[in-house]
This record gives C-alpha cells, sequence and structure tokens, in this order.
C-alpha cells in the first residue's frame, strides 16, 4: 500500500542530494520472519549528505495482514530544523493509521513561525487527515506540531489524500532546509545534538512499534532494532539507570 510513498521519497533524495550510505548491520538491514499465519519482511535503509545527517527508512510487508512505512530524517547538526517523521500503518484496507509531521525540536515562538506555521496551508487543505486523535504513548506538546496529519483512514483515502499532502510536506520541508542557515557558534551545535539525542532517547522509550517488532522477529532483535538503527542516539532504559 505505500510502496509508492517510499518511491517517491527515494526519488526526491537521490536527485536533490548527494547521499553516502550509513551502514546498517545486516541482520537489521533485512530480516524474514515465519512467525504466525503470515511471513513478514522487513527492510531497511539509511544514508547521509551534507545537510542531512540521518535518512532512515523501513518497509514491512506481511502481505494483506499489514504493510508499514515508516521514516525520519535528521538534519546535521549544524541545521536546527525539525526531524520530518513518517510512520504509515495498514492492517488488512480498513485499519489504517497515518502520521505525518515536522517534529520540531525547539518549542520558543520564533522556531515555530520559522518551520512550523509554513506548514498551517497544506494543513487545512487535508482536514480529514487531522483528526485530532489521543495519543496514547506520546505527549502531542513534545516533539509534534500543530499542523501534524494524524489519521485513522482508509485506501481510498490514501490514494487521494495522503499521498499528495505527504508530497506538499516533502516539498515545504526541501523549502526550509534551502532556506535555513548553517550554524556556526558550538554552543548552538551543542544544543541542537543534545536535542536530537533527546529526541531519540524519548522516541525509543515510548515507541509502541516495539511491540509489533517483537511480535514478528522477537525480543531481542526488535531490541538491537530499536537501540542500534531507528534511535541509535538511545540508551536502554536499564543502561541509562546503571549510569546515574
Amino acid at each position: 500500500m505505500f510502496q509508492p510513498f517510499l518511491h517517491y521519497l527515494e526519488k526526491e533524495l537521490f536527485s536533490r542530494f548527494v547521499l553516502s550510505s550509513r551502514p546498517i548491520a545486516p541482520d537489521l538491514e533485512f530480516q524474514i520472519s515465519q512467525r504466525g499465519k503470515n511471513p513478514a519482511m522487513i527492510e531497511s535503509w539509511c544514508y547521509q549528505c551534507p545537510q542531512l545527517r540521518k535518512i532512515r527508512y523501513t518497509y514491512i510487508n506481511a502481505g494483506e495482514t499489514a504493510q508499514i512505512f515508516n521514516s525520519v530524517i535528521y538534519p546535521s547538526y549544524q541545521y536546527d530544523l525539525p526531524l520530518l517523521g513518517i510512520d504509515f500503518l495498514a492492517f488488512g484496507k480498513k485499519k489504517i493509521l497515518v502520521v505525518l509531521d515536522f517534529q520540531p525540536l525547539l518549542r520558543d515562538s520564533e522556531y515555530l513561525e520559522k518551520y512550523i506555521e509554513p506548514m498551517a496551508p497544506i494543513r487545512e487543505k487535508y482536514n480529514e487527515l487531522a483528526q485530532g486523535l489521543e495519543m496514547k504513548f506520546y505527549d502531542a506538546n513534545q516533539y509534534f506540531s500543530p499542523y501534524l496529519l494524524f489519521a485513522k483512514t482508509d485506501a481510498e483515502t490514501v490514494i487521494n489524500s495522503l499521498f499528495p499532502a505527504y508530497q506538499e510536506y516533502i516539498q515545504l520541508y526541501w523549502k526550509l532546509l534551502e532556506k535555513a542557515e548553517a550554524k556556526t557558534d558550538p554552543a548552538e551545535i551543542e544544543s541542537i545534538v543534545r536535542a536530537q539525542k533527546d529526541y531519540d532517547q524519548y522516541s525509543a522509550e515510548r515507541d509502541p512499534a516495539s511491540g509489533l517488532f517483537s511480535s514478528y522477529f522477537g525480543h531481542e532483535w526488535s531490541e538491537k532494532f530499536l537501540y542500534e538503527f531507528l534511535f541509535e542516539d538511545a540508551v536502554p532504559v536499564a543502561a541509562a539507570t546503571e549510569k546515574r
């Protein structure tokens, strides 16, 4: 269901940036599960370029049982842009959840005006994809914008509304990146490094997908995927407690 979204992102990335691959452990890059009634395949990609320090995306294909496309794009540390977050999940054709957002690293008014407010006109065009759903695992006021697309929807809406919205959000993100001025102050850069690491820690501790990964590929693989690929700057909770 979400292959066109993956292909669009890849085409954009390779046509706009000089990408180099970031290494992924072979067992995390590709895995097939034979657990349960339906086999599942998971494949991941990771790149970097001068403007974007980490571009990761993952596709899970479990046939009609599940189709999942997830991606996070991290700007290089000299840019204070939000992260671009994509999470599309389909469990059959009727149970579909979509999340798309520029995830802010800061909350001050100047930052929001610069990076978040430009999303408003796009968000207004796609009200059916902004349903104000309650977040069960995250604080909506942390790492999410007011113009988040977050909806339970159907296959027809994915094609007719989500795909064009997705394209517009990505095009806007490139424009913001083109206009962004690189930071040179070491203190400012350090604050961006800290903010991105905090994002990884927050996300790793709350990501509901870890249960899904465990069901297909086992708990040990799921933990490795979570902390060594998805959110590699996060520290497992037990290890973080021991450090204290």
